[in-house]
């Protein structure tokens, strides 16, 4: 399988990322989490309305190797749950970048993105390890 690391989004050092358009992140979980996790079979989401923080815990991923925090990569308040993915948890891997995002939040407004990765940073994190 070929890693893609779009360069539009911003990474976690734990393999989640934001795609930012405007006051909108869209986040979910990298390919090179989702292939060492292996098949998926279950997620666990926040709520709409909830309110996540930058680096912290917002829900899980579980596959049959492991069970996997998800951290938050901005702060905000979540206006939408990819809720097909609660019920077929497995398809994430189909399209990382697309259709197998996690959660759409509204950012609060002091965001600081200091704390991600480019795609070049997270690609040397991933593939130097």
């Amino acid at each position: 399988m070929t890693l893609e690391y779009p360069s539009d989004l911003k990474y976690l050092d734990t393999h989640e990322y934001a795609r930012l358009d405007g006051e909108i992140a869209t986040i979910g979980i990298t390919a090179f989490a989702i292939d060492q996790l292996g098949d998926i079979v279950f997620l666990e989401l926040p709520e709409m309305g909830d309110a996540i923080e930058q680096g912290e815990k917002f829900g899980t991923i579980e596959s049959v190797k492991a069970v996997e925090d998800l951290n938050a990569p901005v702060s905000g308040t979540v206006i939408e749950i990819n809720s097909a993915l609660l019920e077929a948890p497995e398809q994430i891997g189909d399209d990382p970048y697309g259709e197998g995002w996690l959660l759409k939040v509204r950012i609060d407004d002091d965001i600081n993105l200091d704390d991600t990765l480019s795609s070049d940073e997270y690609r040397e994190q991933v593939e130097g390890e």
